[in-house]
């Protein structure tokens, strides 16, 4: 499990290595998803082309990069390390991977019912494109997802 005593900081995103051990994510994606994946199917989709991870002690992003679109596939912080902009930090770095993989345009899924991510995503420039009906229906009887896009490239500040 993840330790949020002493959080580390945000110069400490890194690319991870997907010959490394996955156990760690998915440690971090239990702790965030009632539906977690586990370290196999983790480890699978960082095996397949243009998918990339960012990680910090505390949390990971799991994105891809294809064709000139790339899409967020998971976010994962640590309960106790949110609301420290380490969301924002591996976000940001997913987005500049994917540029510098040529991606055009990123994409995600978010629960309708997540305010808090929500404005996360809004406050990187991600807009809402279209809905998915029912799309987390083995959580919370059928919560709908909200599809966001991104134009790229985006300059940080």
């Amino acid at each position: 499990m993840p330790s949020c005593r002493a959080v580390k900081r945000l110069s400490d995103i890194a690319l991870f290595d997907a010959a490394r051990d996955t156990a760690p994510l998915a440690a971090l994606h239990a702790a965030s998803f009632a539906q977690a994946w586990d370290a196999a199917a983790i480890a699978a989709l960082l095996g397949t082309p243009g998918t990339f991870a960012f990680h910090h002690q505390d949390g990971f992003v799991l994105a891809r990069a294809a064709g000139g679109e790339a899409e967020i596939l998971t976010l994962a912080v640590a309960p106790a390390a949110r609301g420290r902009g380490l969301g924002r930090g591996l976000l940001r770095a997913a987005i500049t991977q994917a540029q510098a993989l040529g991606a055009q345009t990123m994409f995600l899924e978010v629960g309708a019912d997540n305010p808090q991510a929500l404005a996360l995503y809004a406050g990187l420039g991600f807009a809402k494109v279209g809905t998915r009906k029912g799309y987390y229906s083995s959580v919370s009887g059928g919560s709908d997802a909200l599809v966001l896009r991104l134009p790229l490239p985006v300059k940080f500040a």
